[in-house]
């Protein structure tokens, strides 16, 4: 009797334990629903770290377009329109199957796949060399797209470039160097030693989540979807700004990605004509207060601080 007892209780807490594993499991899959709008497709396609880097070419730098200066949530951006070096440190992130397939600022289709990166003001297009100091290990990319526009952060890598960083963790510091048309005719961006690859890894965890827009550049059939706002008269209130765009189809791509990103604002979101700009606000609030708590969970949400204006 004392056996069966022993064995009985045994049985009793094995099961108790995976009882608790599951609870445990389902919690961890029940978290905000920022983590789940992002990341690596289920199966994503085998020896991306053996995906070659993007090779460098010459390639015209267009003085208008996506090279336009730019506003966003308030902040100005001049892209760099001649050939020049440039250098700098920063945090990296990276996009992936959420704007797979969708347009970039280059107008150019997203592949999460291919080495590219997007980077605020950048030539577009232009190709840029990329060290996570970490592990000492460098990429290639293509910068075809704009954005981030998270504080501190310099540069949005695409899913397979970030994973032969070894970045796809999250957000981590990384060196970047643009590669100029002379290194690129020279031959003198090439390294002697290529850095070394990365083993296709498991989805990991979803990266933060971001605002990745296209403020400057959307081709012409981009259409609005049904539940956006046209293009009207604001009504008298306060507003919260969210950019301001030199082209309509720029201010709609954003206004686009701002609705996925929070379906609370959705219902708010307008572009407005202010010659020679496309506003996109949100709106209206009764009070300044009021639209001040609105920005609060904009800048919350988003890490990013808006504008509030009055419209009379």
């Amino acid at each position: 009797m004392t056996t069966l007892a022993h064995d009985t209780r045994r049985r009793s807490a094995r099961l108790l334990a995976g009882a608790l594993l599951a609870l445990l499991l389902a919690a961890c899959g029940s978290g905000p629903k920022t983590i789940t709008r992002d990341g690596a497709e289920a199966n994503p396609p085998a020896n991306l770290g053996s995906v070659a880097d993007a090779e460098p070419r010459v390639e015209p730098i267009r003085s208008g377009g996506p090279n336009r200066p730019y506003e966003v949530l308030g902040r100005n951006y001049v892209p760099m329109t001649q050939d020049r070096a440039f250098k700098e440190r920063g945090l990296a992130s990276w996009y992936g199957r959420k704007f797979h397939g969708r347009r970039t600022a280059s107008g150019e289709t997203y592949d999460m796949y291919a080495m590219t990166a997007a980077h605020p003001t950048l030539p577009i297009p232009s190709y840029a060399r990329v060290r996570n100091p970490a592990n000492g290990r460098e990429v290639i990319v293509r910068i075809n797209d704009r954005g981030p526009f998270h504080p501190g952060r310099i540069v949005d890598l695409s899913y397979t470039a970030a994973l032969k960083l070894d970045l796809l963790r999250g957000v981590a510091p990384v060196e970047l160097e643009r590669i100029t048309f002379a290194e690129i005719r020279s031959g003198s961006w090439r390294r002697d030693e290529p850095a070394p690859a990365v083993a296709a890894a498991p989805v990991p965890a979803t990266p933060p989540p971001t605002l990745d827009v296209t403020p400057v550049a959307a081709l012409p059939d981009a259409q609005p979807t049904e539940a956006l706002r046209p293009l009207d008269v604001a009504p008298r209130g306060f507003w919260i700004q969210l950019g301001a765009f030199r082209q309509r189809d720029g201010a709609e791509s954003f206004q686009r990605r701002v609705a996925d990103e929070l379906d609370w604002l959705a219902p708010r979101l307008a572009v407005f004509v202010d010659t020679p700009l496309f506003r996109l606000q949100a709106g209206p609030y009764a009070s300044r207060e009021e639209a001040r708590e609105g920005a609060e969970r904009v800048r919350d949400a988003l890490q990013l601080v808006p504008l509030i204006v009055e419209r009379r």
